[in-house]
């Protein structure tokens, strides 16, 4: 068993380093602009179509961008898409009608199409293939401690300024301009891989990829969804369960809010070195388990301790999910290094489509039967992502590990025959 700690180079702390300084600076923005929107007199309905609007681009854009990432470089993607966020946050400070904002949410769908299948293809090279799984727990721990923070530094602002929305988002606009420094200083132009080829005939003999190539990444991507679905069900409705099922206070579920954060930051790095030294495939199931076991917390013993423990547990989960998920996507895209960015853009598809789908199957489920059936329903779910795992996910896995072991074809070259 390896204990060593992954390897801290000095790309891969700059990447981790990039993760924070970005979402510190989008904390600000993330926390801002509902009520930027809501002060410009934006609807609740139209702030929810306006935050969609990230995801659905994102989803719609991602297997494109990350072949264009592959092929432009996966650095160069990078700080192409971190420099164009930075003019993002600059266009939020100046914007001042609804219809700038729709447009400026519009953008930053398609600059995160390029951005994310460029940094996990980035994670997956440098994190090491016996440490991916930390250098992936390292990135999202930071990412969710910097989100964190730079939510409350935006209240604290908003407060100081009296809702100065302009000088929060000005901020958020100079912070962004760090992570882009940090990747050019720091993270070194990849080695450009050559594509794989199959022992394919074609006409001329041109190599072509194999029969039905898509067909186990969409598999993955389908676990993705199964698992974020479920879990992002009461991500906006934990509030409302919190004081309305469980009937505690406002206090109470802010404590319990306050003690899953810290839990979930410190189970970040431990779930990644579990995933490297000891099983991914337990740490992967980890995630699913906990939607069912919180889900039933919820539902059997709604009171604090019951609701405490619930989230706990949920949030754990979520921290478990991150690193073995990031270690599963990058032993797949291993097949062919050459497409990897598109290959895990692809992946990560089904996970921001449940991210997007799950609370509004959330809401659905409370408002039209109820509370208790969609506790029932998330549980019965997270049951099935553990069974297509299982019969699903597992085969594919072990399929395409064993296609990493094959050599990639050589034309064979005959011997010229001898004259008589």
């Amino acid at each position: 068993m390896n204990s060593k700690p992954p390897r801290l180079s000095p790309e891969l702390l700059a990447l981790i380093g990039e993760g924070f300084l970005s979402r510190l600076s989008f904390g600000l923005i993330s926390f801002g602009l509902p009520l930027y929107a809501h002060h410009l007199g934006m609807s609740l309905t139209s702030i929810g179509v306006l935050f969609s609007l990230n995801a659905i681009t994102s989803v719609a854009l991602k297997p494109y961008f990350g072949r264009l990432a592959d092929r432009f470089g996966l650095k160069n993607s990078l700080s192409l898409s971190i420099g164009a966020r930075s003019v993002l946050a600059l266009l939020i400070a100046f914007s001042g009608s609804a219809w700038q904002l729709y447009a400026i949410r519009l953008l930053h769908g398609m600059i995160e199409s390029l951005r994310d299948p460029s940094i996990n293809a980035l994670l997956a090279e440098r994190g090491g293939e016996k440490t991916v799984a930390s250098a992936f727990s390292w990135y999202f721990t930071a990412r969710y401690t910097a989100s964190a923070l730079g939510k409350t530094a935006a209240g604290l602002l908003l407060a100081w300024t009296a809702s100065n929305y302009m000088f929060v988002f000005l901020c958020a606009f100079v912070l962004s301009i760090l992570p882009l420094y940090v990747v050019l200083r720091y993270v070194k132009q990849e080695e450009r891989h050559s594509p794989r080829t199959e022992s394919v005939p074609v006409p001329n003999g041109v190599p072509a990829a194999p029969p039905g190539r898509h067909k186990p990444i969409l598999a993955f991507a389908g676990f993705g969804f199964l698992i974020t679905s479920t879990s992002t069900m009461l991500n906006s409705l934990f509030p409302l369960l919190a004081t309305q099922y469980a009937g505690l206070t406002e206090a109470q579920a802010g404590i319990i809010f306050g003690i899953s954060t810290l839990l979930m930051t410190i189970a970040g790095p431990v779930f990644g070195w579990l995933s490297d030294n000891v099983s991914r495939k337990l740490v992967l199931l980890v995630r699913s388990a906990a939607n069912t076991i919180s889900s039933l917390l919820y539902l059997i013993f709604p009171g604090f301790a019951g609701v405490a423990v619930g989230k706990v547990v949920d949030d754990v989960g979520k921290a478990a999910f991150r690193p073995a998920w990031g270690a599963l996507m990058a032993r797949i895209s291993s097949v062919d290094r050459s497409r990897r960015a598109e290959m895990m853009g692809t992946m990560t598809v089904g996970e921001n489509l449940g991210e997007t789908l799950g609370p509004v199957l959330g809401g659905f489920l409370w408002g039209s039967f109820g509370a208790p059936v969609l506790l029932i329903t998330r549980a019965v779910l997270a049951l099935g992502a553990e069974l297509y795992a299982v019969f699903i996910v597992d085969p594919r896995v072990n399929a395409m590990a064993a296609d990493v072991q094959k050599p990639a074809a050589v034309p064979r070259i005959e011997p010229p025959e001898e004259e008589d």
